[in-house]
């Protein structure tokens, strides 16, 4: 394990009873108890984003549970849940038709809101600090920091933030600030799907030792304003089958919000085979069903994104603590698959994970152990375990994954099995097993090219600073990921980072835009080669979300 500090001597630091990273539904609900138990805590937020929400999104379909706990007076406090959902939809998609199928019960929304996470997000950021919470947006947690000496050696010390460059007046300078050191008893890694840093705990402290690899999904998401008679609020509808083939996972959402505005996405299994799939290609064409596009056309597109989202289960959870702190929300992997919902379960484990760091605080012990014990007896753990069959029997194709999805929630999953998922970075064919897939060219009116579409993200990073995308070794993606698998990341990344030259009679190079990167870290996922590195960029870089 590297235990090494990156402390420095010319930096400032900064002294907290806990530091949170990540300004998300976890994060935000874990700061928001610590301050209800123990109020004279001195607890802060960090946030890459340039505000809280500015990198939130979600389908969302929200259950309150947690919510209820945590704020039982949410409502009086004004929290934008505002659109109840009305009615649910399931169907099966073929290239022309559709067909309603059962709703399962895990999808059932009675009682549940239509949200914009980022909304929530900002709203829950108010409750904290009205506590005394510190946020800081618009900081990236760059470094974790680790003590070097007596008995605490090798525990987490809390984190630093990445240096900012200078740029006065428009100039352009070599200089820099240093970034800032947080020192805390207890640090908590609330960073969402695949966290930059959670990514270097879990495998510094060997969490995953008896836990099953993380699997994921990417979902792409657009924002549409369609016409009143096209319009039913509180309408849910979800799809399987077309455009996915039967050996590839996925599905859509579609929900209708208040105002005239829909929330419209499409999720695509990251174990998928093909390396030439293009998961926006693949909600592009979605659009173009006969029953998608009724409501869409005649309307505008507002706003797009993408984000990965954990969808490995109860098996894909590492060890939840470590010494000197703790992991929360799909930063440990926390989402309900078959429910569709992770949101609920986010605010429950910061919950959890806030009750045990006051006994750890309080005890003076390193590692918050209670929270492991926690989640054991809460609901969260019920919840998980009967679902944990699903999604991973998918691998076996789509209709044996419905058979024993139904299986399952008829009372299958109290048998005493559980099917093991896979890296899935490593379940692509080569180009010479795989066919190419001829996808339409847009339109501009229902279909549209990433990037006009990373233009509605409201994307930006800092002009000139460092690439926040690492190549281990700058040979790979031409010698080897474009020889042998066609170079996916020009197919699976949602926002036209990744291309490769196209001269005549000129090496292929490959061309890293770092600028249009929205965040959705599917190239730390699914690279074959496991060659890209995401890291942070310079806080407040990336997209800057308006009601996803």
């Amino acid at each position: 394990m590297n235990v090494k500090s990156e402390q420095r001597m010319d930096r400032e630091s900064m002294n907290y009873d806990v530091v949170i990273v990540g300004g998300g539904p976890s994060g935000l609900a874990c700061a928001i108890r610590l301050k209800q138990l123990q109020p004279e805590l001195a607890v802060c937020v960090l946030e890459k984003g340039s505000e809280i929400g500015a990198h939130l999104l979600s389908g969302a379909v929200f259950e309150t549970r947690a919510l209820d706990e945590l704020i039982p007076d949410w409502k009086e406090k004004g929290a934008p849940l505002h659109t109840k959902a009305q009615k649910d939809k399931f169907l099966y998609l073929t290239k022309h038709k559709s067909f309603r199928l059962p709703q399962p019960p895990q999808m059932s929304n009675h009682g549940n809101y239509i949200i914009s996470l980022g909304a929530l997000g900002k709203w829950l950021g108010e409750q904290a600090e009205s506590l005394g919470v510190e946020i800081f947006a618009g900081f990236a947690a760059a470094e974790i920091l680790y003590h070097n000496e007596g008995a605490l050696k090798g525990s987490v010390k809390g984190v630093a933030t990445g240096d900012m460059g200078v740029n006065k007046q428009g100039e352009r300078t070599e200089m820099f600030e240093p970034g800032v050191e947080l020192h805390a008893k207890q640090t908590v890694f609330a960073e969402g799907c695949h966290g930059s840093l959670s990514k270097i705990l879990i495998e510094n402290f060997n969490l995953r030792e008896n836990s099953d690899p993380q699997t994921y999904g990417l979902g792409v998401k657009e924002v549409w304003e369609i016409a009143e008679d096209k319009h039913q609020e509180g309408l849910i509808v979800h799809t399987v089958g077309w455009p996915m083939d039967s050996k590839t996972y996925g599905g859509s959402w579609m929900y209708h919000m208040a105002d005239r505005l829909v929330s419209i996405g499409f999720v695509v299994g990251l174990d998928y085979k093909n390396p030439y799939l293009s998961p926006f290609e693949e909600m592009q064409r979605y659009k173009t069903h006969p029953d998608i596009r009724k409501y869409l056309e005649g309307g505008k597109r507002i706003s797009y994104g993408a984000r990965t989202i954990v969808e490995g289960g109860y098996q894909s959870l590492p060890k939840l603590t470590f010494p000197g702190g703790i992991l929360v929300g799909d930063s440990a992997g926390f989402l309900n698959v078959p429910k569709i919902k992770g949101n609920h379960t986010a605010i429950k484990s910061g919950m959890l994970g806030a009750e045990a760091l006051i006994k750890a605080l309080d005890s003076g012990e390193t590692e918050a152990t209670l929270y492991t014990e926690l989640f054991e007896k809460s609901w969260i753990k019920q919840e998980l375990y009967k679902v944990r069959n699903i999604r991973p029997a998918f691998q076996k194709g789509f209709w044996f994954g419905v058979c024993h999805a139904v299986f399952q929630t008829l009372g299958g999953w109290v048998l005493p099995y559980t099917i093991k998922n896979h890296k899935d970075h490593e379940q692509l064919m080569t180009a010479e097993q795989s066919q190419k897939i001829d996808y339409p060219k847009p339109d501009g009116v229902l279909t549209f090219d990433r990037l006009s579409s990373v233009y509605l993200s409201n994307t930006n990073h800092a002009e000139d600073q460092p690439s926040h995308l690492i190549l281990q070794d700058v040979d790979i993606p031409v010698s080897h990921n474009l020889v042998k698998f066609g170079g996916p990341s020009q197919y699976y990344c949602p926002a036209g980072v990744y291309e490769f030259s196209s001269l005549e009679n000129a090496p292929q190079e490959f061309i890293i835009n770092a600028q249009n990167c929205i965040h959705c870290k599917t190239c730390d996922i699914k690279d074959p080669a496991q060659n890209i590195i995401w890291t942070v960029p310079q806080g407040g870089g990336g997209p800057n979300y308006t009601g996803m």
